[in-house]
């Protein structure tokens, strides 16, 4: 089935989809519907033709499958990434914190968090979007509202 293309898919039956999914990926098929089945091979195809993932992208989806795995779920991807290393700094009430960005997390005070947004509730007692707490997203201007109201 090497010249399998994404127009052969629609008439294709359930057993073959999984003969295809063997030939494409070198292993048996999931146990997964036969409409899966079709856009798993679909996206094979247009990789090939295309190009695959990006290293950067297969590194963002393994990082999520190990938070997946460790956590029970995963950061939303519009969530702003931060290298490991860079340190936020952050002050309130007076008194100032400071946040280490890690690999897989937060450390504030010799505690690790998984988010920004812990770490802004342990130090406000009340609920905040932790970017926004430590400036990392910056509120609409009063323009940008009137902007896109108007």
């Amino acid at each position: 089935m090497s010249g399998l293309s994404i127009e052969d898919l629609p008439a294709m039956s359930p057993a073959q989809l999984r003969a295809a999914w063997r030939d494409q990926y070198r292993k048996p098929a999931p146990d997964i519907g036969p409409d899966l089945l079709r856009r798993g091979l679909a996206w094979r195809i247009q990789a090939r033709v295309n190009g695959g993932l990006t290293t950067s992208t297969r590194k963002a989806i393994e990082k999520a499958q190990e938070q997946l795995a460790r956590t029970g779920s995963v950061a939303s991807p519009r969530d702003i990434a931060i290298k490991p290393g860079t340190r936020l700094v952050r002050e309130w009430h007076g008194r100032t914190y400071h946040v280490l960005v890690l690999d897989n997390g937060f450390e504030h005070e010799g505690r690790h968090y998984e988010s920004l947004s812990q770490i802004a509730r342990a130090i406000t007692g009340a609920h905040w979007s932790g970017p926004r707490f430590f400036g990392l997203k910056r509120q609409r201007s009063a323009k940008s509202r009137a902007d896109t109201n108007g």
